[in-house]
């Protein structure tokens, strides 16, 4: 509902202006007109709703130099320094050229690339038609950051050489690797090192058929939009230009649906393929495409004439297949085995099952347990009334109730956020009533938001996983519980760290008589959260009550490791009561630590975590097979001490919560596969485990707190 208030407020105040300007500019139906309206709406929006503006001056215009040539060549594989030296003359104009409505500086970069992208996909065949010598002492150095620009097309020639060896090198120790293994078990004839050699050429051709494939479908508009990204990231790292399609796919995370077909696509060598066929939606109810057949045609009526869709980009194919529920398609397709046949389909809403709540009850001899597990804090921000994040909680866990369960997991790894008011809403399941999060907007302002329903959902004992992809909607959630006392939080040392509330501007809302088309919409960080204790979130995430070793444990993850993000600071807290179901913790966790000081895995995996922050300061490949081999196998050796933890296996037994939420008519052998491959999992899940340890002595501390109450009543 704020949402689409604030969408309508803003486009109301700002549509005045821009008509004004647009009324008094001459702009006409081109490319280039609806790219300088796009730069002068952005700008325009930054500047009025953005919560920290920023002065656009030349300071500004060389950190969106750095970034769009970074966005657009981070590797150094098109552009030559003499290109750099021609661009470097607009560094510190950009900021000019956005207030005055010039893309001069784009254009420049957008006609070079391509021409230098043309000149590599023109050379690149020439290098991979010679055999590559492994035997040869060479290296290659892959620290971009350090590494120059060509001086010209021989030297770019030669970077390009070196990477298609490494390239065709990875391939030829893997096969190499394969073909040794199958010789030995008698079912493939030992092949030579050249036949070897060639395959892997041949597979590195068509991948690069693709890749070049896919930048020729690549439209002026794509670039501009990674031009427009190169502007407002400067901004914060969250503010984003969304094209029609991205808004789309937003649209389409944030809601864990769509309407279409129920199939995944991807294009490979210039033909449209079906990459998975998604559970519960049309194609997969009704069998009617596999994954690998391939879409020849389209036509929305039996008596269209059909169009073909391989010379489209995929983009442009996708939107002839998807359409509204109710609605049919009619695709020709080739089967995998050959044959071609045309398939009539109903359109229908498609739900994305990996997106949603799911639960598990956890047993051992004595205790029963819940787990549930949310990915993201889904909403329909046209509706709330349909399903949502906070919805499809409450129901796992008033099922989880009538197994009698004797604590709660709630599982917020990798969840990296979605709807404010879920958060607010799972939250009251856990609390009596008060604030949850502190929201303060432009020029100061503050809102607190509560849960104002008294009653309470879950008041037993509750543990929080999170780790370092945990962000936004679930580090309100977690601080909030931690600032309640009403929750153990596990985890790494901190959470993600993103403290900032991002709204959608409807760029089409904004300006009367818009005769460019679909204009996008501009995702634009509007507030920052706090939590009840007046403290951010921003920067310093969620610090866990109880750190686990993970692999991530030495390495730069994290809104602090991002260019341009907001600072951290503090407010006054909210007033909020933290005593009103205090569990005995300190004993709880204390008890942990020592488990996990002892833990062989655990003192596995922080050994790993070292060895992968070596590797990645590294960045040195030799090129040579056997010194390439022998770093390979240090790393499958470093791998192979790590899957000494799949050894692990959890005591507890897990087992699938059916509820209201995840009961489905198509259930069948493949939901049922998915399902039961999460239960295995949370099985072989050490930090699980220790969270229903730590469970486990919550709910004997409670028991005895309370026996020795009664006794002492007695």
């Amino acid at each position: 509902m704020f949402l689409r208030i604030f969408g309508f407020i803003v486009s109301g105040v700002i549509s005045l202006f821009i008509y004004f300007e647009v009324s008094n500019t001459s702009f006409s139906s081109n490319e280039s007109n609806k790219d300088k309206l796009l730069l002068d709406l952005v700008s325009y929006v930054l500047d009025k709703l953005h919560y920290d503006p920023q002065i656009i001056n030349d300071d500004f215009s060389a950190k969106v130099y750095d970034n769009f040539i970074d966005a657009i060549d981070s590797q150094k594989r098109f552009l030559l320094k003499s290109d750099l030296k021609l661009f470097s003359e607009y560094k510190y104009l950009i900021d000019d050229q956005i207030n005055s409505s010039d893309i001069t500086f784009f254009n420049l970069v957008y006609e070079t690339l391509n021409k230098r992208i043309d000149e590599v996909e023109n050379f690149y065949q020439e290098v991979l038609e010679v055999p590559f010598n492994f035997n040869t002492n060479e290296e290659i150095n892959l620290d971009y950051d350090v590494l120059s620009f060509a001086e010209n097309v021989n030297e770019l020639k030669t970077l390009w050489r070196k990477r298609l060896k490494l390239s065709v090198l990875d391939g030829f120790a893997s096969k190499k690797e394969t073909n040794e293994k199958e010789n030995e078990e008698g079912t493939k004839e030992l092949k030579s090192d050249q036949e070897i050699e060639l395959e892997s050429r041949e597979s590195i051709i068509e991948n690069l058929e693709d890749f070049f494939q896919f930048n020729s479908e690549l439209e002026r508009f794509d670039w501009f939009s990674i031009y427009l990204n190169s502007i407002v990231t400067q901004f914060d790292p969250h503010t984003s230009y969304l094209a029609p399609e991205a808004k789309e796919v937003f649209d389409q995370n944030i809601s864990g649906k769509f309407q279409g077909i129920g199939a995944r696509l991807l294009k490979r060598n210039q033909q449209v393929e079906i990459s998975e066929v998604i559970i519960g939606g049309p194609v997969w109810r009704d069998n009617l495409l596999n994954v690998g057949d391939i879409i020849l045609a389209v036509a929305q009526s039996k008596d269209e004439e059909p169009t073909e869709i391989s010379l489209m980009k995929l983009s442009d194919a996708t939107e002839l297949i998807k359409g509204e529920k109710g609605t049919n398609v009619y695709l020709t397709i080739k089967r995998v085995e050959g044959g071609i046949e045309e398939v009539e389909i109903t359109r229908d809403i498609v739900e994305l099952e990996e997106t949603y709540a799911k639960s598990s009850i956890i047993k051992d001899d004595f205790n029963t347990f819940g787990l549930i597990n949310l990915p993201r804090f889904y909403v329909d921000f046209d509706d709330y009334g349909e399903r949502n994040a906070a919805s499809d909680i409450k129901k796992e866990i008033l099922s989880l109730k009538e197994k009698e369960i004797n604590g709660l997991i709630l599982d917020l790894r990798n969840n990296g956020g979605g709807s404010l008011k879920t958060v607010v809403d799972i939250t009251g399941f856990f609390i009596e009533k008060g604030p949850v999060v502190q929201v303060k907007s432009i020029g100061g302002r503050k809102d607190i938001l509560k849960d104002n329903d008294p009653s309470i959902l879950w008041d037993g004992p509750l543990v929080i996983l999170v780790n370092e992809f945990s962000a936004s909607a679930s580090e309100i959630l977690a601080a909030a519980l931690q600032d309640y006392n009403r929750a153990i939080i596990l985890g790494g040392k901190q959470t993600y760290g993103k403290g900032t509330v991002q709204n959608i501007v409807d760029l089409n809302n904004v300006i009367s008589g818009n005769t460019f088309g679909d204009l996008g919409s501009l995702k634009i960080t509007t507030d920052k959260f706090y939590r009840v204790n007046g403290g951010s979130t921003q920067l310093e995430g969620v610090k866990s009550d109880l750190i686990f070793p993970n692999r991530y444990s030495y390495v730069d993850i994290g809104e602090k490791d991002l260019n341009n993000p907001l600072n951290w600071d503090k407010i006054d807290p909210a007033r909020y009561d933290n005593s009103s179901k205090i569990f005995n913790f300190s004993q709880a966790i204390t008890n942990s630590k020592n488990r996990i000081s002892q833990n062989e895995y655990f003192s596995l995996i922080d050994k790993h975590a070292l060895w992968i922050k070596s590797q990645q300061e590294d960045k040195t490949i030799s090129l040579e097979y056997s010194s390439y081999k022998e770093d390979i196998e240090n790393s499958k050796s470093q791998n192979d001490k790590l899957k000494l933890i799949d050894d692990f296996s959890s005591p507890f037994i897990f087992e699938w919560n059916e509820t209201a939420v995840n009961i489905d008519s198509t259930y069948n052998d493949d939901i049922k596969e998915k399902r039961d491959r999460w239960i295995k999992s949370l099985q072989k899940d050490i930090y699980v485990d220790e969270a229903m340890n730590l469970l486990k002595d919550l709910s004997s501390i409670e028991g005895n707190e309370i026996l020795s109450q009664i006794n002492k009543i007695d």
